[in-house]
């Protein structure tokens, strides 16, 4: 049996064949008829080219070249691996090119303005793990003509190609270690710090950002590209509560701060109230939330309705099968201190001020409930402000709005720049071996 494609060929050739179908009169070709450039312009590569009036972009320009060819050769420490094959693949456009084929050449050069798109995309991805509580910090891929247009319009395309990776002096010291360590015989710490790169991965919209390391349990305050001030914090235990299932670990997080709240209520944590509040008020009665000045409320709001503790079934919220919301007036001595600083996140976890000054001798600081504390919230809270934050009314919570949103990166570094080297951290929360897949977290702490 002949298949179907076959048998059109076979009848194709038979008819061709024919003495009498030969001499009958050829058909008229049919004229080719030139398609628009604005039609032809699906692509981000047409798009450009077409803006260019398909004038090249590297074929002239060999240092821009070698550039981008060890841009795409180092490319895998950033986690794009089909660079060094496009790496191969553009030399030997580029050689064909330079034979004197003039489509040759136009085909090389859009395979290198291809290769960048391809590469400077990859690098906007979202960091696996993190949580992204505001629209502003959100990834952002950019489009193919923005990245060829911002490459054409560079003083020195191969300049460019020399910081095109550059997201931000965090990643550019890890990823100029890691290429450094790639150079041993045995890739040395590439692959750790290649790891930490993909949790450094961010391009803040603002000059001026927070990154909190929660392996290190260290924050700085970047300005124009630099670290003006740091400081120790506390982050979340590398504990389950058991009951419930939550983490205690402070996730990941990217948001924006616009405002901080001195004399702050604290919304006392579900499983501290379960544990350690329930059973005191159960055995001593509602006054004993009294002397620790706590409320009982009907609602995480701005104005919630105060309800009457002794409504409560105590014994109930104890044993898990009743909740109560709790939160503690503004004295300066609760667990929020004079000040703290939320930001959108879904989770409930935000910066504040603390009594316990004592925690922040400690080396391994992983003592909160999912919350960071800092070390000096005013001297925080003055950069945030630009003026001295001096939050003195101990009576009322009060709302202070930036002069700005300030992004934040609550990120996890087991390998960090320091100084100009790299330092080490312990993995605490085990996420170099098990990364985390989703955030979760009690907070309130």
């Amino acid at each position: 049996m002949i298949s179907k494609t076959c048998g059109l060929a076979v009848i194709a050739a038979l008819i061709a064949s024919t003495p009498g179908y030969a001499k009958k009169k050829k058909a008229e070709p049919v004229p080719v008829v030139a398609v628009p450039t604005i039609l032809r312009a699906f692509t981000p590569i047409d798009r450009f080219y077409s803006a260019r009036k398909d004038a090249p972009l590297w074929i002239s320009n060999r240092e821009a070249q070698a550039a981008l060819l060890q841009l795409l050769r180092d490319a895998p420490i950033d986690g794009f691996a089909r660079g060094p094959a496009l790496a191969t693949q553009i030399e030997a456009a580029i050689a064909t090119a330079q034979a004197g084929d003039a489509a040759a050449a136009t085909s090389a050069d859009r395979l290198m303005s291809q290769s960048l798109i391809d590469y400077v995309q990859s690098l906007y991805t979202p960091i696996p793990g993190m949580t992204y509580g505001d629209n502003w910090v959100r990834v952002k891929v950019p489009t193919g003509e923005s990245i060829l247009a911002t490459a054409a319009r560079a003083p020195s395309l191969a300049a460019h190609m020399n910081e095109v990776w550059n997201l931000n002096p965090v990643y550019a010291q890890l990823r100029r270690a890691a290429l450094e360590e790639a150079k041993l015989p045995d890739g040395g710490q590439s692959a750790r710090l290649a790891l930490n790169m993909t949790r450094a991965r961010f391009k803040s919209p603002s000059s001026k950002f927070v990154l909190i390391d929660i392996a290190s349990a260290r924050m700085w305050m970047y300005e124009n590209g630099a670290p003006v001030d740091s400081m120790k914090v506390v982050v979340g235990k590398n504990e389950i509560d058991p009951k419930s299932g939550d983490s205690l670990r402070t996730p990941m997080l990217a948001g924006v701060m616009y405002y901080a709240i001195y004399n702050p209520y604290w919304h006392v944590p579900d499983h501290l109230v379960r544990l350690n509040i329930a059973p005191a008020a159960a055995k001593l009665g509602p006054g004993a939330l009294k002397g620790n000045k706590y409320e009982v409320v009907d609602a995480w709001s701005a104005n919630p309705t105060i309800l009457d503790p002794a409504t409560v079934d105590w014994k109930a919220v104890a044993a898990g099968t009743a909740h109560a919301l709790l939160r503690q007036k503004p004295t300066g001595a609760n667990s929020m201190g004079k000040m703290k600083f939320p930001f959108e996140n879904g989770l409930g976890i935000y910066l504040h001020d603390t009594p316990h000054k004592e925690y922040f001798k400690e080396a391994k600081r992983t003592l909160s409930n999912g919350c960071i504390r800092l070390e000096r919230a005013a001297d925080f809270g003055t950069w945030m402000m630009g003026r001295p934050a001096r939050p003195e009314d101990t009576s009322a919570e009060l709302t202070v709005p930036f002069p700005q949103g300030v992004p934040i990166y609550v990120t996890y570094l087991t390998a960090l720049p320091d100084t100009g080297k790299i330092a080490y951290n312990k993995d605490v929360y085990g996420w170099d071996t098990t990364p985390p897949t989703k955030a979760a977290a009690l907070g309130a702490q």
